[in-house]
């Protein structure tokens, strides 16, 4: 059996008689979707806080007077984050992906009528606990459920749909901001409307089946083939199969369960979780959770006084990170994931001096009848134009294709749980250090971030455009010991 990629195209190939385009099989396509409300509540939790917090100002006059408490309450669902996305890999790896994800509706749930409910800021801020832990085990969990039902030459797009429902998270929870703003009990619907998606992807997720991979590999390999054949034509399910085959018998070879430890102690391993928890600590740390959270502050930081003003800014901002990610999914496997991080990733660079540059001249000039603040305005709307298509779904795309098996889930929890981390410094410090040394000083120090972030994928981060899990294995064994182990297993004991 032969597979030619058909010319200039990624994600539509001829498999045997069969093309294979992001809408040829409606089982995958209905997979990806269900998933993906994960990344629904990982987008409306970090959107809707944002317009919330002005609403949750007026009602409290402690977190009004305090930028500590404000901060807190954002960043308590980030702590959250990162322990159930570092629980959430062991939980991925030990009980399944669809466990992990019924477990994440559940408590994303609890924690969202919590919120709703909450009678004093800390109990909000428990709340937020709530919640994050529940968008922590999905985040972990969704782009590795698609990944693994999906076919490698459409995966990238696939996996990427996971992000256009984070982005689309976002705007929608500006939407019902603004819907909220006149009703009694403003930021109280707007948070408790997000336990929504929560049942609605809970209820779906029962009549869907568990990922084949992780089937095969861990509990039942008929059950698995039926998936399979789902996805997979014939000609190609009996090389997927075969593919398994060799994955699990090597995994039996090496009779040793993994640990945290062992991420380190392989160097091919170790090789692709720099890469991977790389992009996901430089995908905060370039400021894109700035912009989300805080964009409505930012705006009124720029001069624009009026609540209602702010959030239909910020919903602009948000609509064009959606329509960015549409761009992305299409991109990602037709550009490639490295090239499309490389220039977003400039674009980048580009939009956080202009930011810098209209917040110092608005604030040295006395006079300039909100010119300034129209600028820094566009240079929100271009960061998004920038980073929405390539540095929003790169991250979660390539780490759900680089690690093995038998690595996937806990590499992928360690990855998410850096970009959580870094999610919490950038949220906890950003509106502190603005107001220490000033708002065009802080989005001059996140471009310079960025330039790192350009040399560090020009430099770590490999393409794995179109390429089965098998060859990018063969990619890190490659880097860490050379041409010569390349047709060599994976893991064959080797450490350094």
């Amino acid at each position: 059996m032969t597979i030619e990629s058909l010319p200039g195209s990624s994600g539509y190939i001829e498999a045997g008689r069969r093309k294979i385009t992001y809408f040829s099989n409606g089982y995958v396509l209905g997979l990806t979707v269900v998933a993906g409300i994960g990344g629904l509540l990982f987008g409306y939790d970090t959107g809707v806080i944002s317009g919330a917090l002005l609403y949750i100002r007026d009602d409290f006059e402690a977190v009004n007077e305090s930028s500590f408490l404000q901060e807190t309450i954002v960043s308590m669902a980030l702590v959250g984050a990162i322990f159930g996305a570092a629980a959430g890999g062991w939980i991925n790896d030990a009980y399944g992906r669809k466990k992990a994800t019924l477990l994440a509706d559940v408590v994303f749930a609890i924690g969202s009528v919590v919120m709703a409910t909450a009678p004093d800021p800390y109990v909000l801020i428990f709340g937020r606990l709530l919640v994050g832990l529940g968008v922590g085990v999905a985040s972990v969990t969704a782009p590795v459920y698609i990944a693994e039902a999906s076919p490698s030459e459409i995966r990238g797009g696939l996996v990427s749909t996971n992000v256009l429902m984070i982005t689309g998270g976002q705007f929608l929870s500006y939407l019902i901001n603004l819907a909220f703003t006149e009703v009694p009990g403003t930021w109280r619907w707007m948070l408790g409307v997000s336990a929504v998606p929560a049942v609605v992807q809970f209820s779906l997720m029962l009549f869907l089946p568990e990922s084949p991979r992780w089937l095969y590999m861990k509990k039942d390999k008929s059950e698995a083939i039926v998936v399979l054949s789902k996805i997979y034509d014939p000609y190609r399910l009996v090389e997927e199969i075969d593919q398994l085959s060799a994955a699990l018998e090597e995994e039996h070879q090496r009779k040793t369960s993994v640990s945290y430890w062992d991420v380190f102690k392989k160097k091919e391993i170790r090789l692709a979780f720099l890469a991977g928890a790389g992009l996901q600590a430089f995908q905060q740390f370039t400021g894109i959770n700035t912009v989300m959270y805080y964009s409505p502050t930012i705006v009124q930081m720029a001069g624009f006084s009026s609540n209602q003003l702010a959030l239909l800014l910020s919903l602009i901002v948000a609509a064009m990170n959606a329509a960015g990610t549409i761009v992305g999914i299409y991109l990602i496997d037709h550009f490639g994931r490295r090239k499309l991080a490389l220039s977003s990733l400039f674009g980048v660079i580009i939009s956080l001096i202009l930011l810098s540059v209209a917040f110092f001249l608005e604030s040295s000039i006395t006079s300039s009848n909100g010119l300034y603040g129209w600028l820094a305005v566009l240079g929100l709307a271009l960061y998004i134009a920038f980073f929405s298509p390539g540095m929003g779904p790169v991250p979660w795309t390539v780490n759900s294709e680089i690690y093995p098996e038998s690595y996937r889930g806990i590499c992928g929890g360690m990855s998410a749980t850096v970009n959580w981390v870094s999610n919490l410094i950038v949220a906890q410090s950003f509106l502190s250090i603005a107001e220490a040394a000033g708002t065009g000083a802080t989005f001059l120090i996140l471009a310079c971030v960025a330039v790192l972030a350009f040399v560090f994928v020009a430099a770590y981060v490999p393409e794995t455009k179109g390429l089965t899990f098998e060859e990018v294995e063969r990619i890190w064994k490659v880097r860490a010991w050379g041409i010569g182990y390349a047709s060599e297993g994976l893991l064959d004991g080797r450490e350094s």
